[in-house]
């Protein structure tokens, strides 16, 4: 691997795979049948379907988090466990509860409903308010909202009149769309799922990646409402069988999840062949992709007078950040992006490495893992190793002090994949130029546009300069999901705000992806989401890596995503203030 070299590993030839192509042919066959009759079934129908889909779900939540975290070498009953079941069973029955709410809206009224309001932000744009929805959310997530940003030009009429397109032209927008999983998250595949059946009314052949296909079982038990009706089926296999769905005559679109290097080889094919009809962009495959990819994700760090309690929980913020999964996330910060003259920028980034030593490591579990380790490291020898390394163990990382003008430098270029991140930092006269240079260098320098996170604290937000930044900061980064003093991962874990690339991307330079999941008030025009969040929040988010009680927090969430009630929500809530 180059220094130079912008994505993720390069495709290479595809193994020998046996491929049984008549079972195969069957499947995609007997799903394409039913896309007609899908794309005509009533929301109160498909409502009913998922509430189906969330009571199966929850009875096989057990037996899916033991398989994932055994796959993963993660200890039933701990934190890390906890964190598995928020991520990949309990953000799936987020999406469809979700949905759930936008089909009684539909039903009722034709449209779902965004609680709002619509803002306009001053520059030909608007944001569309979409969490929290209900009291029980502003009790279950204090001083969180989410907004989602508007092209330029629309109105709110015209928003209201462009959702759920697929339930307003139903046979313009039926067909059958394979969904190539992701082998990271549990929840994604399922998820992308639900995007393309309830969001755009098409029937589905979901492949599970290699690397998780022992999820199988769980999912097929997970939807088996859906798979029984014949409008989803799920298959297994590698590259070989994913070529082959790819160029199914009965597959109408694909939507993948993963690197911009999976996707270059579905759209132009793998190896020299393939990298020159990219360069010509002359596609192999003319199939309609969407894809929601990786990127080089920033947390920009806003120089201010923060207190210890301010540097403790912001290290914890960002630890966390790094941890989840064990680093193996596509909206994994991979830069934390510092002012060279703040003060206090040396306690900070101590803090974050004395909180990384706290923290157990984790099996890399994810192929290839080692070698993207030592590519980063063999560039930067002197990068902070932190942690037990031993068996699949690999530290935690941190490479500090990336030279802004190195604009090839891997860190700034190279999606880790890893339990990996660094820090660099620009020079400014003071806090509100930096903010200004950071976006700036956010956007023209880091490689993808997929999340970012901005951490200010509250005094400068309404500092009249400072704060003017910032607001304007945000309104021009050029990702698809940001977060502000928030995680931008919860951007994703909400499902009713927008969860993909910033748009605009060219096909051959494909970088973060194209379309966008989630999305559960079907909105058309899309541009970004954008989630706010408290400070510090007490008791200390349940999802940090910090906290002791997080699998039974979890537990007790999940209990609430399946049934949203007072009584659920009390019983979150009084699990939180116990971890």
């Amino acid at each position: 691997m180059t220094l130079t070299q912008r994505g993720a590993a390069p495709a290479t030839s595809i193994p020998d795979e046996v491929v049984d192509e008549v079972e195969l042919d069957r499947v995609v066959r007997a799903v394409a049948a039913k896309a007609t009759e899908w794309a005509h079934t009533t929301p109160a129908h498909r409502r009913a379907l998922l509430s189906d889909v969330i009571a199966a779900t929850v009875e096989e939540a057990p037996a899916w988090l033991a398989s994932a975290c055994a796959a993963k070498g993660l200890p039933l009953g701990t934190t890390e466990s906890g964190e598995e079941l928020f991520s990949g069973v309990g953000t799936f029955v987020t999406m469809a509860q979700a949905y759930i709410t936008s089909l009684t809206d539909l039903e009722r009224s034709g449209r779902p409903h965004y609680p709002g309001p619509v803002t306009p932000t001053g520059d030909g744009r608007v944001t569309v308010r979409v969490f929290p929805r209900t009291s029980l959310e502003k009790l279950l997530f204090a001083g969180t909202t989410a907004e989602v940003w508007m092209e330029p030009g629309l109105t709110e009429p015209a928003i209201q009149h462009a959702q759920a397109r697929a339930y307003r032209d139903p046979d313009g927008s039926k067909g059958t769309a394979l969904v190539l999983g992701a082998g990271n998250v549990a929840s994604l595949g399922p998820r992308d799922v639900l995007s393309k059946l309830i969001g755009e009314g098409k029937v589905v052949v979901l492949k599970a990646n290699p690397v998780n296909a022992y999820l199988v079982p769980h999912w097929r038990k997970a939807m088996a409402p859906l798979i029984d009706a014949g409008y989803l089926a799920i298959v297994d296999g590698g590259a070989k069988v994913g070529a082959y769905l790819c160029d199914h005559p009965a597959i109408d679109e694909i939507h993948v999840t993963g690197s911009d290097k999976t996707y270059d080889a579905i759209v132009y094919g793998v190896g020299e062949d393939g990298a020159k009809r990219k360069a010509a962009d002359a596609p192999l495959r003319t199939t309609p992709v969407s894809a929601e990819l990786g990127s080089v994700s920033p947390v920009i760090v806003v120089p201010g007078n923060w207190s210890a309690k301010d540097i403790s929980y912001q290290a914890e913020h960002v630890a966390t950040m790094l941890t989840n999964n064990a680093g193996f996330n596509c909206l994994t910060p991979r830069v934390i992006i510092t002012h060279a003259a703040w003060p206090q920028r040396e306690a900070f980034m101590a803090a974050l490495e004395a909180t990384l030593a706290k923290i157990p490591t984790r099996p890399a579990y994810y192929p290839g893992a080692g070698d993207r380790f030592k590519a980063f490291v063999d560039a930067h020898p002197d990068a902070d190793q932190i942690g037990e390394v031993s068996g699949a163990k690999l530290p935690w990382t941190v490479i500090r002090g990336v030279q802004p003008a190195a604009t090839g430098d891997i860190c700034l270029n190279v999606e880790a994949f890893c339990s990996l991140t660094s820090e660099c930092a620009l020079d400014a006269t003071d806090a509100a130029s930096f903010v200004t240079e950071a976006v700036r260098f956010a956007n023209e320098v880091v490689w993808g546009s997929l999340s970012a996170t901005v951490l200010c604290h509250p005094k400068q937000l309404k500092d009249p300069v400072v704060g003017t930044a910032v607001r304007k900061g945000i309104a021009d980064l050029r990702y698809g999901g940001i977060g502000l003093n928030l995680f931008h991962g919860l951007v994703f874990a909400l499902s009713t705000p927008t969860w993909g690339a910033y748009p605009g991307h060219a096909r051959n330079d494909i970088q973060s992806g194209v379309g966008v999941v989630g999305n559960a008030y079907m909105l058309e025009g899309t541009e970004k989401s954008v989630i706010t969040g408290p400070w510090i929040q007490r008791p200390a988010p349940v999802w940090f890596a910090t906290q002791k009680n997080s699998s039974v927090v979890m537990e007790a969430l999940l209990s609430y995503q399946a049934k949203p009630s007072l009584r659920t929500a009390v019983r979150v809530l009084a699990a939180a203030i116990r971890a």
